[in-house]
């Protein structure tokens, strides 16, 4: 068990209705947003504006009815539009239930009948359809808006007639304890079922993740405002987080719209910090080696080795003056990436844990601080965070004050603290399934290093309470015959085991079984997770009617499963490195008679399932596929 000693309490606000208003009786003057203005380019908005803008919302959604308590759904919205929605929702005192933009007709249906809104705010006429008919069965439903026909001005007009006394009075009620938000996982698979987080719980992991990053704050130059790119969607318990932390620490925030271009926003922007998903990262680390390649070869071979470079220097203990000489001839890369970054950021958040070890030693070695931070919806969104200063590569930092963990049998996080949720939306029996005693569970594996340092894993189930949901059949089963009554264990070589174990780690890969025995060269088969998968094809934006096999052959998927392996074959010998592998688009499961009732694979039975893969793993020109 790892343990943070308990800090001080957040900021004593009432609620979550009080964090624009704070900011701007402190401050009213201080820009505090950038929003995309009219050819796009960021434009500033400051504090005074900001609570006006704010508390129109907040007075029209009171105008139609919406009372304390009640649910307000924000689907298709993001950007600085979702920053004003979530926190007029607030101030009106109701609960903001955030969409994933992403989530198909069907899910945001479900979404609708589960939480039974009071109002509905739409980014566009694409979901319209499958509002208007869930709204047959929602008698509370009292307003739809869009925001593609008239903007947030819409929202605005039937609360135009009352004076601030209004939301003054639900901001003097609001408490810690009331419902802030509820946060549905983004996957298509499932019962549908969202997790509460309060208005306290929101407050304590925002200052206790401001306090872990604070060091960084001393690096922003004297007298400027810090300015913060926030990449993560308001849908997660994380992005809820750091817009509160913002908003705390009175930074200018840049939320990124959902197909917005990165770069150039960044480099407009030039935040201070950055904070993000694992993909920005990749995206930024891709175009820059592409720039290189278009360049000429020489170019690409000297950005690849720049990588090396910056990876090895990051990961020795000691950096000797060779080391340092090595890496200070390719800075001209190195401030490449920088200024890809925006040319003045001080620190990169990476959250939940999603940045491939590679990278994030890359950049760390490259000159950006880049920590990485984990959580789940149910822990608050932010469990453990790197220090600035003082991180260790791929982990995520201890956790943060005031929170515990403690690690199963199985590897799974539980967590004790006071930013965890109170439980589902009427899902009583639920709640108390993903608890034993004061402890929830995450459906998360991590690992704890000798510092007590989180090292984030796969997850076990998209929850932390199980889902009641009918196992899925395997694309194919194992040839017939009467099954072994009692089997044996199965030897499989130590190295092999240690390879399946690390290449499992990595969140999308459920199942791996190495082949070996009688073979030139070790090769391995692999399933997806179906349901990282599920959140893998939403965060990147693929089409909900691609199959599980076309969404394996999609090349940035493919790129992210064989970083895994690379990774993989770093932890064995080099003769049992897997040259070639195939990524299968069903999980082996004892149904289709491939997995023992503990869980063991029938390595035997998958081996005769599947030898036409197997023998064409020794047969293609191109190890690796």
């Amino acid at each position: 068990m790892a343990k943070s000693p308990r800090g001080a309490a957040p900021q004593r606000l009432r609620g979550l209705g009080d964090l624009a208003y704070h900011h701007g009786d402190q401050a009213p003057r201080q820009e505090v947003y950038l929003r995309p203005g009219p050819q796009g380019e960021p434009q500033a908005v400051g504090a005074r504006e900001f609570v006006a803008e704010v508390a129109a919302v907040a007075k029209g959604l009171i105008g139609v009815g919406v009372a304390a308590g009640d649910r307000v759904v924000i689907a298709g919205v993001t950007g600085y539009a979702a920053a004003v929605l979530v926190q007029a929702v607030w101030v009106a005192r109701a609960v903001a239930v955030v969409v994933e933009p992403a989530a198909s007709a069907a899910r945001l249906a479900e979404v609708l009948r589960d939480c039974r809104p009071a109002a509905v705010v739409l980014g566009d006429g694409r979901h319209a359809q499958a509002v208007a008919r869930a709204g047959r069965e929602l008698t509370d439903l009292a307003r739809v808006w869009r925001l593609d026909e008239e903007g947030l001005a819409a929202l605005a007009r039937p609360g135009a007639y009352m004076d601030s006394t209004a939301v003054r009075f639900r901001r003097e009620e609001q408490d810690h304890g009331d419902p802030a938000a509820i946060v549905y996982p983004p996957t298509t698979t499932g019962q549908v079922r969202g997790a509460v987080l309060t208005h306290g719980a929101l407050l304590a992991g925002a200052q206790a993740a401001l306090e872990r990053l604070a060091p960084a704050r001393s690096r922003v130059e004297d007298g400027a405002v810090p300015t913060v790119l926030v990449e993560l969607p308001l849908s997660g318990a994380a992005g809820l987080v750091a817009l509160v932390a913002c908003a705390l620490a009175r930074a200018r925030v840049c939320p990124v719209e959902r197909g917005a271009n990165e770069d150039a926003l960044l480099r407009a922007a030039s935040p201070h910090v950055v904070v993000c998903r694992g993909r920005l990262l990749s995206r930024l680390y891709a175009r820059e080696r592409a720039i290189a390649h278009e360049t000429s070869w020489d170019n690409l071979n000297a950005f690849t080795t720049a990588t090396d470079l910056a990876v090895q220097f990051d990961q020795a203990p000691r950096k000797g003056p060779w080391r340092r000489v090595s890496r200070a001839m390719y800075e001209w890369m190195y401030s490449r990436m920088r200024e890809a970054l925006g040319g003045r950021a001080v620190l990169v958040v990476c959250a939940a844990g999603t940045a491939e070890p590679w990278l994030d030693h890359f950049f760390n070695g490259a000159g950006v601080e880049l920590v990485q931070a984990w959580g789940t919806d149910e822990s608050g969104g932010v469990v453990a965070a790197g220090v600035p200063g003082r991180r260790r590569g791929a982990t995520a930092g201890p956790p943060l004050e005031g929170v515990e963990v403690r690690l199963a049998g199985d590897g799974e996080v539980y967590v004790r603290g006071p930013g965890v949720f109170s439980g589902y939306w009427g899902d009583e029996a639920a709640g108390r399934a993903a608890r034993w005693e004061d402890w929830v569970a995450t459906g998360a594996v991590a690992g704890l290093d000798e510092a007590g340092r989180l090292v984030p894993g796969r997850r076990l189930r998209p929850q932390a309470a199980p889902l009641p949901a009918a196992p899925r059949q395997a694309r194919r089963t194992a040839p017939a015959g009467p099954p072994p009554a009692a089997p044996a264990p199965e030897q499989v070589p130590e190295p092999a085991r240690v390879w399946e174990r690390r290449v499992c780690a990595h969140p999308l890969i459920a199942q791996a079984m190495v082949i070996a025995r009688g073979r030139p060269y070790p090769a391995a088969l692999l399933t997806l997770s179906g349901d990282q998968l599920e959140y893998w094809r939403l965060v990147n934006n693929r089409p909900l009617a691609w199959t599980r096999e076309e969404l394996v052959m999609d090349a940035e998927l493919a790129a992210e499963v064989r970083g895994a392996v690379v990774e993989a074959n770093g932890a064995v010998e080099p003769a049992w490195a897997v040259r070639a592998f195939h990524v299968l688009a069903e999980e082996f499961s004892p149904t289709g008679g491939l997995v023992l009732p503990d869980g063991r694979l029938r390595r035997d039975a998958v081996l005769r399932a599947f030898a036409e893969e197997i023998e064409g793993l020794y047969r293609s020109p191109q190890p690796g596929r």
